[in-house]
């Protein structure tokens, strides 16, 4: 059986690709760097990160690039011997107005060399390309229209006025031809994430509808020329949990089908796992898989029935679900940031952390302040469990207020919780924690305890982030047993739902490592280990 979430964690918008015996299924990233997540399985059962492709300025620079901005629903694709990456650099995404910008590059294999890419258009997101069983390649994405009310947070149907469909001339690197609206959506509206898939001549029309919050939908819809008109599926979506609101796997659509080497049919989706009893996710949008099977009258359907997700679906072969580690150590001993981490925003990493500078230690930089859209030292992993701890040591001497380093469970610049080692003029070094609690769009803090805790001497401190479901507690200590800093905090803030909402929060909660050092000095601070223990 196959257990979903199959990516676990902020993983959304899969686009899968089959080549040969080797899945792969690509995610959006957004403003974490770098971008792209692509995942390689054989058996659909299990999962390895394997590349994140935009790896380098030329083909990205998100400094500057709003919260929940970046890049949005890749799609990946193998034609002609090559991988074929589509993305979306989102620029600006609030009010009436959204700057996206689309992009191709192209590897011989997903390892690279990735090109630097090609620009296409910026008429809408979500774009994808379709490669024709005669050579032609077809550029589809959604169109945004601006004079309407589908402000950011706030979706409305009008501002998605439809998918757009032009040819793509590779050798020439350029759309070509007329471009024409082929379809505008069912009743459910905010139609989006357009994919093409061809079957028994006929053009199918994947789309996501709803909005990605519990409205959510996989819509279908076919035609017998590219171009339409395309007739909607019998029951208009394939997959959604908008009618289940008890089915663990919810917020579900936005996917792409793919076809195993023996004739069976699999689904991408993403969904949303809420708390028990809080409609809120701290994972993100996470990535799930669905078995389709074919009724005679040529449309797919859910092979358990209905449009509900299944947590288990059966596998195309025999493989079993591999353990996952129930403790990952990082010990920063190597030349490379491990594959777990991403930082946010910026190409010049090396301006925010070294592995080389303090041997054995991740070196943050101090820079901009915590709530940064443009240069900040915060390096960070995936939340992928609903129970963890994460630990790690730093060492630190700030020399006044402005200087700040420590472990934090983040979101975005309004969304987090950062148990920091800083300065007080009273106390000199000290321990306090900062809190940004959903405060949308003023991102004001909060401060615990409301004194802060004198620290002894200047040697290393070690903090730990214990989170249980919607309860985050932190801990420090410098010898003996863990002391609790502050009071008992809530981890349910850290996720899309709270704040802003989940119209306009796409990611997901990270727990990771930060300084900032808001005088301009630099001043760096030096990570030991980093540990991440699930729970059951």
């Amino acid at each position: 059986m196959i257990r979903n979430p199959i990516l676990p964690g902020f993983n959304p918008d899969p686009s899968i690709c089959r080549v040969g015996a080797d899945y792969y299924i690509a995610t959006s990233t957004f403003e974490w760097y770098p971008g792209v997540q692509i995942h390689h399985s054989t058996d659909l059962v299990n999962w390895k990160l394997v590349k994140r492709p935009l790896e380098r300025a030329a083909q990205l620079d998100m400094r500057g690039n709003p919260d929940s901005g970046g890049i949005w629903a890749p799609c990946l694709s193998h034609a002609d011997g090559l991988f074929w990456l589509v993305y979306t650099d989102v620029k600006q995404l609030d009010g009436n107005f959204k700057d996206t910008h689309n992009y191709i590059v192209t590897a011989p294999s997903i390892e690279g060399p990735w090109s630097d890419p090609v620009y296409v258009n910026s008429s809408g997101f979500d774009p994808s390309l379709f490669h024709d069983d005669d050579g032609r390649k077809w550029f589809v994405n959604m169109l945004w229209n601006h004079v309407s009310h589908g402000v950011g947070g706030n979706p409305k149907h009008p501002s998605f006025a439809g998918i757009l469909l032009q040819a793509y001339d590779a050798g020439a690197g350029r759309l070509v031809g007329p471009v024409k609206n082929v379809f505008l959506g069912s009743e459910r509206g905010l139609v989006e994430g357009p994919h093409l898939f061809k079957k028994d001549g006929w053009y199918y029309l994947v789309t996501a509808e709803g909005g990605t919050g519990y409205d959510h939908a996989v819509t279908w819809a076919r035609a017998r020329e590219l171009d339409g008109p395309y007739e909607m599926h019998p029951d208009t979506h394939l997959i959604s949990s908008r009618d289940a609101p008890d089915a663990p796997l919810q917020r579900a659509g936005h996917g792409q089908i793919v076809e195993t080497p023996d004739g069976q049919f699999y689904h991408t989706h993403l969904t949303g796992r809420p708390l028990p009893g809080i409609r809120r996710s701290p994972l993100g949008r996470e990535t799930a898989i669905q078995k389709v099977v074919w009724g005679d009258d040529g449309w797919p359907r859910l092979a358990q029935g209905g449009m509900v997700p299944a947590l288990d679906v059966p596998a195309p072969g025999k493989a079993a679900p591999l353990p996952k580690p129930a403790v990952v150590r990082t010990e920063f001993d190597g030349p490379d940031l491990p594959l777990d981490f991403q930082w946010l925003r910026t190409p010049q990493p090396e301006r925010i952390f070294s592995l080389t500078a303090a041997p054995g230690s991740l070196r943050l930089y101090g820079r901009e302040s915590i709530g940064s859209w443009f240069e900040q030292a915060l390096v960070a992993r995936r939340q992928e469990d609903f129970s963890f701890r994460a630990e790690t040591e730093v060492l630190f001497r700030p020399q006044g207020f402005q200087q700040a380093a420590g472990l934090t469970h983040y979101y975005n610049r309004h969304k987090f919780h950062f148990a920091a080692v800083t300065h007080d003029p009273k106390r000199g070094r000290v321990l306090r924690v900062m809190s940004c609690l959903g405060d949308w769009p003023d991102g004001r803090l909060s401060f615990f305890p409301e004194e802060p805790v004198p620290l002894p001497g200047d040697g290393p401190v070690r903090l730990a982030a214990d989170v249980d479901h919607e309860k985050l507690r932190f801990f420090w200590r410098t010898k003996g047993e863990w002391t609790p800093l502050g009071p008992q905090l809530d981890a349910s803030l850290i996720s899309d739902e709270a704040g802003r909402g989940e119209h306009g929060s796409f990611t997901g909660a990270f727990v990771g490592m930060a300084a900032f050092d808001v005088s301009g000095a630099g001043l760096p601070a030096d990570f030991g280990y980093f540990e991440y223990r699930r729970r059951a």
